[in-house]
């Protein structure tokens, strides 16, 4: 057997294409944070969105609703403790769960990354309509029902 006949080329996939967007975005969001002075990640700024959206989030949902796992979540949360964005208090019904809040510094911090988010999604979005765009999330939320039925089957 030839060695290109078990070759893959994923370089022709739409995977690589998603891929290589992300990493573009994750590094432009990057340095355009660090750009305005804000110490923070992609991680952080998307925690204290769940939490201005909805503040006081079990720390166990907020895991679930940014797609990390618990012992990642806790690492995390106890990074953005020490830069004073949130705060854990445990609840006071279930003592084995803690609530995650904002602090003022953290809401303030997330109302700062707001011009970067607007610039960044007219940057996407430039000289692309807005059925090309509408086509591109039915596309992507395609491939992410894909992945998710193959997760539970494995």
């Amino acid at each position: 057997m030839n060695n290109t006949d078990i070759l893959v080329d994923f370089d022709k996939s739409v995977g690589r294409s998603i891929g290589v967007s992300s990493k573009m975005l994750d590094y432009y969001l990057n340095e355009a944070l660090q750009a305005e002075g804000l110490d923070m990640s992609k991680e952080q700024m998307i925690v204290l969105k769940k939490l201005f959206e909805k503040d006081g989030l079990i720390q166990n949902e907020l895991a679930f609703l940014t797609f990390r796992d618990k012992s990642s979540m806790a690492r995390l949360l106890a990074k953005m403790e020490r830069k004073n964005y949130i705060v854990r208090i445990q609840d006071d019904v279930d003592k084995r769960v803690n609530r995650v809040f904002l602090t003022e510094i953290g809401k303030e911090i997330f109302l700062r990354t707001r011009p970067i988010i607007i610039k960044l999604k007219d940057l996407m979005e430039r000289n692309i309509s807005e059925s090309d765009i509408q086509q591109l999330k039915k596309t992507l939320e395609r491939i992410q029902h894909n992945i998710s039925s193959a997760e539970a089957q494995i």
